[in-house]
């Protein structure tokens, strides 16, 4: 996986492209996925290989938004790559919708050791945790 200048993520495998954003996903064949919060067809879970690639794109729980995706990849003889999108932001507002701290626990549980765009995994931990401190009215 790749950050391209735009900021979206693209998996590549020879003439196969996939690209992500943190609500859509352009598979290899031009199919687009999105969640149905967005428009599209994705309740849950997308998958589809890119050459060796096995490739995942999940909806966790809304964030801050409403239809964000994570994704990973998974290639053989490497570690997972993971790409949280939208669900980790820089800044978090004043009130939190009910799934964003559950989504972004799940998504703990995916990271091996870095995000492609997220930071660490305790990076991402931290940023829950702030989360939880606004969700519960600490923060």
């Amino acid at each position: 996986m790749s950050i391209r200048d735009d900021g979206t993520i693209e998996v590549v495998d020879g003439e196969q492209v996939l690209v992500y954003t943190p609500y859509a996903v352009t598979a290899p064949d031009g199919t687009t996925v999105a969640h149905e919060s967005r428009g599209g067809q994705m309740a849950a879970v997308w998958a589809g290989a890119v050459g060796e690639a096995f490739v995942e794109v999940s909806h966790l729980g809304h964030g801050p938004e409403g239809g964000e995706l994570v994704m990973v990849v998974t290639r053989p003889g490497h570690s997972p790559d993971v790409a949280l999108g939208a669900l980790v932001t820089d800044d978090i507002p004043a009130t939190v919708p009910d799934s964003w701290p559950a989504a972004v626990d799940l998504a703990i549980g995916l990271i091996v050791d870095t995000t492609l765009d997220s930071g660490t995994k305790d990076d991402v931990e931290a940023f829950h945790q702030r989360l939880l401190g606004v969700w519960f009215g600490h923060g």
